[in-house]
């Protein structure tokens, strides 16, 4: 107990610990590798504990063994995707198809009227997809888990930026922009999923008009209802359907965050770099929980070249170097290599590492 509690409150102990007891390292070459042969035709996703790659219109599935294991018909050239828990949407980027993947098959597949401009899936399999090219600016479809559509929402001045779905599959908000005046407008949207499936014209519940000088960037349903709204500036969080209050500020005096996201459980994470010298750079990922506010901090040396989150896991790419870490502040695994990552794909349960020629597999 008392070797747990250090562990928790004390940051360098917690540093000895990870690097010499729980041995969290990992190197390049000593994991399991997928060889690529054709990497600027490849998208690589991480979906629950597989790999997967689409390339010419087949979407191979490998385990973390690198063992392929599966391979689906996807007619997909140029792909945009959501991945949540057993869910896997993925669409044709301005195109009109998307799937629906689920343990190892096609669940659904679909071909809309317009070009499909974002998907987002939650992880009870619900599917909002936003349409451009009709006679609207925006159209926004919501498809529940076997594939129905269950209701439309139809905007003529305005266009949508974000669309996601409440865990419960009680609500549907969306992000949208009005361009039309001197001054771009954002606001935010929640609808009762039950009352416009009964009557689509009366489903909105809430609306909030964002400051004018503030542009929305994406939203998201988290834990316990919260909407999680990003902004170029702020990150808001409106919670029953009613109270708007600004988490965090971007590029003020006491913050100047570099990155930032809203895709994760239960919390909202940025990056940016405490200081720096001639030779040093020092940063920090700050997390925030938004049901409660608590704050955690996971401290680094070095510049992050991007950072990837999903569900309470967050990978930090500082190019031949990679931290994985949970939404606590804590380090799940440190990876480095000889060379710089090209890209990094993650899940709750397992990682790529993709290179030109490879890529390779940590299980987080």
């Amino acid at each position: 107990l008392i070797l747990y509690l250090v562990y928790v409150n004390n940051e360098e102990v917690r540093k000895y610990i990870d690097e010499n007891i729980l041995s969290k390292d990992v190197e390049e070459n000593n994991l399991n590798k997928i060889l690529l042969t054709d990497y600027d035709k490849s998208t690589i996703f991480a979906y629950k504990d597989k790999i997967m790659i689409l390339n010419g219109n087949l979407l191979a599935q490998y385990n973390t063994s690198a063992k392929k294991e599966n391979e689906l018909s996807i007619e997909i050239s140029q792909p945009i995707s959501s991945i949540n828990g057993d869910y896997f949407a993925i669409a044709e980027k301005n195109g009109n198809k998307i799937y629906m993947i689920k343990d190892e098959s096609i669940a659904w597949k679909k071909e809309l009227e317009g070009t499909i401009s974002k998907i987002k899936v939650n992880q009870s399999g619900y599917t909002t997809v936003i349409i451009t090219g009709t006679t609207y600016k925006s159209v926004i479809i919501l498809f529940d888990d076997q594939g129905n559509e269950l209701f439309k929402t139809y905007l003529s001045n305005t266009i949508a930026i974000d669309a996601t779905i409440s865990l419960d599959n009680k609500y549907l908000a969306y992000a949208e922009l009005n361009a039309s005046g001197t001054i771009i407008q954002s606001n935010v949207k929640i609808i009762s999923i039950d009352t416009a499936t009964k009557k689509p014209s009366e489903g909105i519940i809430y609306t909030y008009r964002a400051d004018s000088s503030s542009l929305i960037i994406s939203i998201q349903y988290q834990a316990n209802n919260i909407l999680v709204c990003m902004y170029d500036d702020k990150i808001c969080i409106i919670k029953d359907n009613a109270s708007n209050e600004e988490l965090i500020k971007f590029k003020n005096d006491e913050s100047n965050a570099s990155f930032a996201s809203i895709n994760l459980n239960n919390c909202c994470v940025t990056l940016e770099e405490a200081s720096s010298n001639l030779f040093n750079v020092n940063s920090k990922v700050k997390l925030i929980n938004t049901s409660n506010n608590k704050e955690s901090v996971y401290n680094f040396s070095g510049a992050a070249k991007e950072i990837y989150t999903v569900k309470n896991k967050i990978a930090i790419n500082l190019g031949a170097e990679i931290h994985f870490i949970d939404t606590n502040g804590w380090l799940i695994k440190n990876y480095t290599s000889s060379q710089e990552a090209r890209d990094v794909v993650l899940s709750e349960k397992i990682a790529g590492i993709v290179y030109r020629d490879k890529i390779e597999i940590i299980k987080i």
